[in-house]
């Protein structure tokens, strides 16, 4: 498909876009991401999920890797609960159960003691 334009009569070619694949990634691996590309690089529109990457990651990029898997198969957590888990890296039982309490099933106090043990140990110091 394409578009001419009256004061350019060079013809636009526009490729449609397509979503590919989704995926939910943590805010520190959203920092990795952009400082990857180097700060120079970035527009205004990058620039400030840099800032507020840099200001609120609570952990290291690779520690969110590992902590991820670690919920995933461990805790038998969504991936998108662990995500979510992981961006506001919860301090007691009751703030971790407001990530959990839209699930399907109850989640046992031990366990979720488990979960703060292993979001303590990711945490920066």
């Amino acid at each position: 498909m394409s578009c001419l334009n009256i004061l350019n009569p060079i013809a636009v070619i526009r490729m449609p876009r397509k979503v590919l694949k989704t995926q939910p990634i943590t805010v520190p691996q959203v920092k990795a991401i952009l400082e990857e590309l180097g700060e120079e690089k970035l527009d205004q529109f990058q620039r400030r999920p840099l800032d507020y990457s840099a200001k609120f990651s609570k952990v290291d990029p690779e520690a969110s890797d590992k902590l991820i898997k670690d919920l995933i198969e461990r805790f038998e957590l969504d991936e998108g609960e662990s995500v979510q888990i992981i961006n506001c890296m919860p301090t007691s039982i009751e703030q971790l159960r407001i990530f959990l309490a839209g699930g399907r099933k109850i989640v046992e106090t031990t366990k979720l003691e488990a979960i703060l043990s292993a979001l303590n140990d990711a945490r920066k110091k």
